[in-house]
């Protein structure tokens, strides 16, 4: 499966992501939270863009589940949130998040990332 997958709570990012990406050719699998995107993790993912603050389990227990076994193991992991303060970005780093993007973000910016990591 050549698809990134989006994991975030708010329907509405959701969509603008999926928008912005499926615009420059990606295909994309959207779920609300991270224990329903790791039900989707028997699929191999081109990449993963999660956010940090969401219900059932978070950004980075999300990543550290992604990065203990499985398909994705070394998939490029974005992640996107509101977050900019920089224990927290650490946190997410050493759990495995191979990029962290702060909201709001330009559409360019998520472009210039995906690309540099795909």
């Amino acid at each position: 499966m050549d698809s990134i997958l989006i994991v975030d709570d708010s329907s509405s990012m959701r969509n603008m992501i999926d928008f912005t990406l499926c615009e420059n050719g990606f295909d994309c699998i959207k779920a609300e939270n991270g224990k329903l995107g790791c039900d989707l993790l028997g699929n191999k993912f081109k990449l993963i863009i999660t956010d940090l603050y969401m219900p059932e389990m978070n950004g980075i227990e999300f990543i550290k589940n992604i990065r203990s076994t499985g398909s994705n193991k070394y998939t490029p992991i974005i992640m996107l949130t509101t977050e900019s303060e920089e224990n927290k970005k650490n946190e997410g780093i050493s759990a495995g998040a191979s990029a962290w993007l702060i909201k709001p973000f330009t559409q360019e910016k998520l472009i210039e990332t995906v690309k540099k990591l795909i």
